[in-house]
């Protein structure tokens, strides 16, 4: 199975310098953020001198403890998701029951021509 590859966040500046922008955020991660939210790029709750108090992932573990329902229930598979993705597409695609005659006439003249031999290929009658 083939691996879809990431894309690199790889841009050309107007005056044509290559810029890195995954780079430039590791780089700068540390770096104190614009403002009054007392956070790093990376979204650190920092105390007096820019020291980390608590770490992202302890503000959203803390965060999914006291507000569990905003934490999903279930997460989606392939399995399901491939699941409902057939069951729509056959609702979209269902049989029409109002054909016309002529309709009918023609799929039964294209359907009678062809027979399906012993090797999965299709040949006309008397051949």
């Amino acid at each position: 199975m083939v691996m879809k590859q990431k894309g690199q966040k790889t841009y050309r500046s107007m005056q044509g310098k290559q810029v890195d922008m995954d780079m430039l955020r590791q780089r700068n991660e540390l770096a104190v953020a614009v403002g009054n939210a007392r956070v790093n790029a990376r979204g650190d709750e920092l105390g007096p001198g820019g020291k980390i108090i608590r770490k992202k992932e302890e503000l959203d573990r803390d965060y999914y403890t006291d507000n569990p329902a905003s934490m999903p229930d279930e997460q989606a598979t392939v399995e399901t998701v491939a699941t409902e993705a057939v069951a729509e597409v056959e609702q979209v695609q269902a049989p029409r029951t109002t054909r016309s005659r002529a309709q009918q006439k023609v799929e039964k003249d294209l359907t009678d021509d062809w027979v399906e031999d012993a090797d999965g290929n299709f040949t006309q009658k008397g051949e």
